[in-house]
């Protein structure tokens, strides 16, 4: 456990553990770093695992400059985390927000990246949809403000892609709330604003994520609505993308199906590293139905 430093002097709370070759977690807007326990104890097995609070998640700083928030300063952040322990590569794994700082990871740094899982990224990201996640973003931010987190967090926490997470397993999610109640409220409430309702549609960059050679795996809850269709954009676009899609799941994934998803991910990675993560067959064309001649 140690203090890392990013680019504009904030520190980042980090942990680590096991060795091998590293995977970088990056969690969500209602999770923290506790949120990748399932998938520390697992992967720490065979790898270096790392998490860390993101900035405006306590025990890491929390910026009084709403400025000091947004995707750029979220993939910063991350390759700051990775300068400070010396990786020059990692696997990179993000969850909602932290999956969109995944993909943007891996779009503007893809050397540093060995591959990237983005699970329930796309909140947001449908054009149609942007508008209303923007101004839903600026509410929740103005909720958390004047309700604080220990009232709003557990609202939050029961949100259309939460109650999965809830029916499945109560006690986790109680946890869950719980620690999102713990929250800082300014940082939740700067994070919500200057990252969440500013964070650009991942249809804009289309043409870098054509260009991205990075083995990626989307991973998706059926129940996770604005995640589908961004999901099966990532597919079609990113040459080395892979879509898997959990069904009767929400957005919390990593704690709602933690076996399914860590099998997933232990797939993706063992076959990443056997260099088997190719790009489609090129026989495999999208537009035949079937082979007439």
């Amino acid at each position: 456990m140690a203090y890392v430093t990013a680019s504009d002097g904030t520190r980042l709370w980090v942990e680590e553990a096991g060795s091998g070759s590293a995977i970088l977690f990056l969690h969500e807007f209602g999770g923290d770093h506790r949120s990748w326990e399932p998938q520390m104890r697992a992967f720490a097995r065979r790898h270096r695992c790392i998490v860390y609070a993101a900035r405006g998640y306590t025990p890491s700083d929390v910026p009084a400059d709403p400025n000091a928030y947004g995707q750029d300063f979220a993939v910063s952040d991350a390759i700051a985390v990775l300068d400070g322990l010396g990786l020059a590569r990692a696997h990179i794994v993000g969850l909602s927000m932290g999956g969109f700082a995944a993909l943007h990871l891996g779009r503007l740094h893809p050397g540093r990246a060995i591959s990237v899982t983005a699970a329930g990224a796309g909140y947001g990201a449908e054009k149609e949809r942007h508008a209303q996640f923007r101004d839903e973003s600026l509410t929740v931010a103005r909720n958390f403000e004047q309700q604080g987190a220990a009232t709003f967090g557990r609202i939050y926490a029961s949100g259309a892609a939460r109650v999965q997470y809830q029916n499945k397993d109560p006690r986790g999610w109680e946890e869950f709330a719980q620690r999102l109640s713990e929250h800082s409220t300014e940082g939740s409430a700067r994070t919500m604003r200057g990252f969440q309702s500013r964070r650009p549609s991942l249809y804009d960059f289309e043409a870098e994520f054509r260009a991205m050679d990075v083995p990626v795996l989307v991973i998706n809850g059926d129940e996770d609505d604005y995640c589908l269709m961004p999901g099966l954009f990532l597919k079609r676009t990113i040459p080395r993308c892979g879509l898997a899609v959990l069904p009767k799941a929400g957005d919390t994934l990593t704690l709602e199906e933690p076996e399914l998803f860590n099998r997933l991910l232990a797939e993706f990675i063992a076959s990443v590293e056997a260099g088997r993560w190719d790009r489609r067959d090129p026989r495999a064309v999208p537009t035949e139905v079937m082979k007439t001649s």
